[in-house]
């Protein structure tokens, strides 16, 4: 007999699925936002733009918020996520990798963490809305 402290196979199945959601979201957002800044501005890489930092990174924020704030479990994660979406669609635009691309990863990084920060400030104010509901 299993312990009822355990999670079995459902309960995992459905702490895994929960998260499909705000990933997708944060990869499809992270890579929009590249595409259409790059697009706008007609620049290889979007973060050569001035589009890219008035428009798209702080839409970046808004959208980890957001996510934060309706996905609280490790909401660290989703502007992450959003910003490996980024890493990837400039990859892909470019059609190469490049020698550059640690440096990419670790720049994307550091852009994220006013991002990290924004949903972990989202996700406590979602659990206290949740907590006077209660």
């Amino acid at each position: 007999m299993r312990d009822r402290s355990e999670p079995g196979q459902t309960e995992l199945l459905m702490k895994s699925r929960s998260a499909v959601v705000p990933m997708s979201i944060a990869v499809a957002s992270g890579v929009a936002l590249w595409v259409a800044a790059s697009m706008m501005s007609g620049r290889r890489e979007a973060w050569d733009s001035s589009a890219y930092w008035a428009l798209a990174y702080p839409f970046a924020i808004v959208v980890s918020a957001l996510l934060g704030y309706f996905y609280r479990e490790r909401s660290w994660r989703w502007p992450l996520v959003l910003f490996v979406g980024q890493f990837v669609a400039m990859v892909v635009r470019d059609s190469e990798l490049g020698g550059l691309w640690p440096l990419g990863l670790v720049m994307f990084a550091i852009l994220s963490l006013p991002a990290v920060l924004a949903a972990r400030l989202a996700a406590r104010l979602g659990r206290r809305s949740a907590d006077e509901l209660h």
